[in-house]
């Protein structure tokens, strides 16, 4: 598959989340694979009588694979695997497939309006790449009637024609993942969503995202900053199974008619067909507020010591000032102009009314060009001062909502990064602008003017 070969690029796909599997030139169907039993076993799927009932020829699996290294890996990935015992043909349907290379991808994935679409694949194939790419890879064998069968494949092969594969990408709500979802629920006659819906859980969609990605430091910085409040609500069993591994659960907590007047489970059987040394998902959040603490205080505390009088005059002190004072100004109004511009002219709603606004804006770009001038002494403005109190206080506010319980989003790493830093431009500035000799000072006559005074008594 293409790698995209910029940062940038990479950052947003990690918010793409599920694996898209590999790019196609259009679909088409994927070569007849043998029965699942020459890969488990014969005693793991026994045969079964394939009369004339359209479906009862049909053997349908949940194929799920686990985390892999690549960015756009991290989430899973999963499909929907008919297999036919009158043909031996079998088919992966995977909802999953993009490519770095179709026309618009930049723009699309800048504003939120990706197109992904749905092929069906060699179940082998994927089988293959996740022994190359060592990750795990389950199937479950799932109760349906054969009219079920036989509506589900009606229904993944209309999905797979040209005119109907692609759809447009959400990476919570409408990705490779939810589409198996939905495809299965609407066999079951709503009973999946039925079940899941009722359990709610302690996650949100941001607890996802930064568990999947705690060992990527630069990903997992980069989804912080981005996501807003509305990645911060307590999901469903039904929206949590945006992740392929947790739709395998879910679908184990869904009974079925069994056809004598009695239920039973709709997962029949499970089995792990490609093993993997990889180590399982995290299974919470890094605690990293402490990191974000000590690079905020350091970073602060050394505009600090730059700022005062009696370094502030060394050139070299004065050039360090505008790397770190100068650079974050410059960083925040980059920052800032990247949510702003998400909020108002794309389409990643979960950027939209992000409060790290209150941390980062566009209005830190001035503050970036007035540190230029600490490199001429005596020339810091009493605006730059100005505005960087007025920035300091959105950060105060910011701050406040962050702890009110109810009102902010989950962004505590980032407050304890930001707070610091803009307390100490805050009070830099101040010191800057005392000693930059852009006070008005007292002339002579007004020395003496005032010394002639008449003290009290």
């Amino acid at each position: 598959m293409p790698k995209p070969d910029a940062w940038a690029i990479a950052l947003v796909a990690a918010l793409l989340l599920p694996d898209p599997g590999s790019p196609t030139e259009g679909v088409r169907y994927a070569p007849a694979y043998a029965d699942p039993a020459s890969v488990v076993g014969p005693e793991t799927f026994p045969a079964r009588d394939s009369s004339q009932e359209p479906g009862a020829s049909l053997t349908v699996y949940l194929m799920t694979i686990g985390q892999g290294d690549a960015i756009w890996e991290r989430f899973g990935h999963n499909a929907i695997w008919i297999q036919d015992e009158r043909t031996g043909r079998g088919v992966a349907y995977n909802w999953g497939m993009f490519d770095f290379g179709q026309v618009d991808f930049i723009p699309r994935l800048m504003r939120g309006t990706m197109l992904y679409w749905m092929a069906p694949r060699d179940p082998e194939a994927s089988l293959q790449e996740s022994r190359w790419t060592n990750r795990p890879a389950w199937i479950q064998e799932l109760a349906l009637t054969p009219e079920q069968k036989a509506e589900l494949q009606a229904y993944v092969e209309w999905n797979a024609l040209p005119e109907n594969s692609h759809y447009r990408y959400d990476y919570y709500r409408d990705n490779c993942s939810s589409r198996v979802r939905d495809a299965l629920d609407r066999v079951l006659g709503g009973r999946l969503k039925q079940v899941a819906s009722q359990r709610t859980t302690d996650h949100t969609y941001r607890w996802h995202t930064r568990r999947l990605l705690r060992d990527m430091p630069a990903a997992y910085l980069g989804i912080q900053f981005v996501l807003g409040p509305d990645a911060d609500e307590p999901l469903t069993g039904w929206e949590e199974a945006f992740l392929p591994i947790r739709l395998m659960d879910e679908i184990r907590n869904v009974e079925v008619p069994d056809g004598e007047g009695g239920v039973r489970s709709l997962v029949v059987q499970e089995r792990e067909l490609v093993p993997s040394s990889r180590p399982p998902e995290p299974s919470d959040i890094p605690f990293a507020f402490p990191l974000f603490l000590l690079v905020g205080l350091l970073w602060g505390g050394a505009v600090l010591v730059l700022s005062r009088k009696g370094v502030y005059q060394g050139f070299l002190a004065r050039l360090s000032l505008l790397a770190l004072a100068g650079g974050w100004a410059l960083l925040a109004s980059i920052g800032g102009t990247v949510l702003l511009a998400a909020w108002l002219f794309t389409d990643h709603v979960f950027w939209y009314k992000n409060l790290n606004l209150l941390q980062v804006n566009p209005f830190f770009l001035p503050l970036a060009v007035a540190y230029l001038l600490v490199l001429f002494p005596g020339s810091f403005p009493r605006w730059a001062r100005d505005l960087a109190v007025a920035l300091g206080v959105l950060a105060g506010v910011g701050l406040l909502l962050g702890i009110i319980p109810g009102i902010g989003q989950t962004n505590g790493e980032i407050l304890a990064f930001t707070v610091p830093v803009n307390g100490a431009l805050v009070v830099g500035s101040f010191w800057l602008w005392d000693s930059s000799g852009t006070r008005p000072a007292l002339s002579r006559t007004d020395v003496s003017e005032v010394r002639s005074e008449p003290g009290p008594g």
